[in-house]
């Protein structure tokens, strides 16, 4: 998708104030100090998990299904009800309202980070550009296909942050060019497993896993 596109789907998304702080973030000016505005990666005082079991959980997701406008999944709902939203629009403009049929893979990825208390390692967003920046800020980024890795893509094999188009979760690394991933919203409008080529990757953020 092209950046023109993106910007168009966000205004129609998120409405324009939202689209303009995307915009902006699009052109390559991350949000001021992307770093602090979520708590910084630590494995201090969370449960023992997996890689494993992160992947367990989402795989248990794989099959949800958006509604006919792009929204109404329990992703959208919780995403929603959770004091990040609040703080994303105040960052980003809009109302939290429109998050209802808004693309969900971000909100995917943040969900289930919650669901197994990973958090703070996780990270949590709707944006995936801001969450990349995120994982980069706390040097927790980098090009290797890790079993539980957060993946970023660009369908145009960019390596820029500014050009992500989607995001999930690493399975596995085929070791033939290609990845095996558990994706929300998919072009099928599904959490689905997929296999991706890396030449579409843009780099992966690694949560801290304790187990």
């Amino acid at each position: 998708m092209t950046f023109a596109a993106r910007t168009r789907v966000l205004t129609a998304a998120l409405g324009l104030a939202a689209a303009t702080a995307a915009t902006v973030a699009f052109g390559g000016a991350a949000h001021a100090d992307v770093a602090a505005e979520q708590a910084r990666p630590s494995a201090e005082k969370l449960p023992q998990v997996s890689a494993d079991r992160l992947l367990k959980v989402a795989e248990e997701q794989v099959g949800t299904k958006e509604n006919a406008a792009g929204g109404g999944t329990k992703f959208h709902s919780w995403y929603m009800g959770s004091p990040r939203a609040k703080e994303t629009v105040a960052r980003d403009g809009g109302n939290v309202k429109a998050y209802t049929n808004a693309p969900w893979c971000e909100m995917f990825v943040s969900w289930v980070g919650e669901q197994v208390g990973l958090r703070p390692t996780v990270g949590w967003d709707a944006y995936t550009v801001t969450h990349a920046q995120w994982f980069k800020a706390n040097k927790r980024w980098g090009t290797e296909a890790k079993p539980g890795a957060v993946v970023y893509f660009d369908w145009d094999g960019g390596s820029d942050l500014s050009g992500i188009d989607h995001v999930g979760f690493v399975k596995k690394d085929n070791g033939d060019g290609t990845i095996t991933t558990i994706e929300g919203n998919t072009g099928n409008g599904k959490v689905e497993q997929r296999v991706r080529p890396k030449s579409q990757v843009t780099g992966y953020g690694y949560p801290q896993y304790t187990s």
